[in-house]
């Protein structure tokens, strides 16, 4: 559950984040010159306030977030849906094959930059983020056991998450293709932590509304120690899909279209 809301958190910043620092034209598949929106500032990597350049560009694209900017790949982000996400943690006191579809969650555009610190010289990127809610339902199916209880259902899950911190760093290496220099994520780490969380799962153990219910208040209980025993393997599959995603983006354009001198 947790993983799908900070994924539409993280995946509406880092692509704003991408986009941003995108040049004043660039060249479409048929190799013609176009401009790109007015709303999308652009910043140069030898700005000696490219922080703040890419903050204000991030601040004034927010109002895009709700019904996406199609042109860069952007989803509406309010709100955000999510087809699905896979969750299997085999180790520990939380041992649950899960897996979330049809996911809808809203919040994800009233995020706040706390920092962020741009390196082109060293090829790195970081970023401090904090999020005052997010609502998330979905549709579930999961079994397992949750600090040695069975718990095992399908059905409609709900989700209300609050106060919620994020750090990023992204670390990169430059290659060249056909003349160009590109640029390649190495390594995505994405760490967060979520001030409290209050959580709905429909039709649990076959509908038996007594286990039911009392599942529900069990996790609700102990959710702090839920989500600190799957934060590991949480984090380690948004920094592998982040990856991924951003290298999708970053190995269509040429580092000095995506970030000019």
């Amino acid at each position: 559950m947790s993983s799908s809301t900070i994924f539409s958190y993280a995946l509406c910043i880092t692509v704003l984040l991408i986009a941003n620092v995108r040049p004043s034209t660039e060249r479409s598949e048929e190799n013609k010159i176009r401009k790109i929106p007015p709303f999308l500032k652009t910043c140069s990597r030898s700005d000696p306030y490219l922080n703040a350049c890419v903050k204000e560009a991030v601040e004034k694209l927010r109002p895009h977030l709700v019904k996406g900017i199609p042109e860069f790949g952007i989803p509406p982000c309010e709100p955000l849906v999510i087809p699905e996400i896979v969750i299997n943690q085999g180790k520990g006191p939380v041992t649950v094959q899960s897996r979330y579809t049809n996911i809808h969650v809203t919040g994800a555009s009233q995020f706040v930059i706390k920092s962020i610190k741009v390196e082109p010289t060293k090829d790195r990127v970081r970023l401090k983020l904090w999020l005052p809610f997010l609502h998330m339902i979905s549709d579930y199916d999961l079994d397992g056991k949750i600090l040695m209880m069975p718990i095992v259902g399908s059905g409609m899950s709900e989700g209300n998450y609050t106060d919620i911190e994020a750090n990023v760093l992204m670390e990169g290496e430059r290659f060249d293709r056909k003349g160009s220099t590109y640029f390649n994520v190495k390594d995505f780490f994405v760490h967060f932590n979520i001030g409290h969380a209050s959580v709905r799962l429909d039709d649990l153990f076959n509908g038996d509304k007594e286990l039911g219910d009392a599942m529900n208040s069990f996790l609700n209980q102990n959710w702090e120690t839920i989500v600190d025993e799957m934060k590991p393997v949480l984090e380690d599959r948004l920094s592998d899909m982040f990856k991924i995603f951003s290298n999708n983006i970053y190995h269509k354009y040429p580092l000095d279209l995506l970030l000019p001198p």
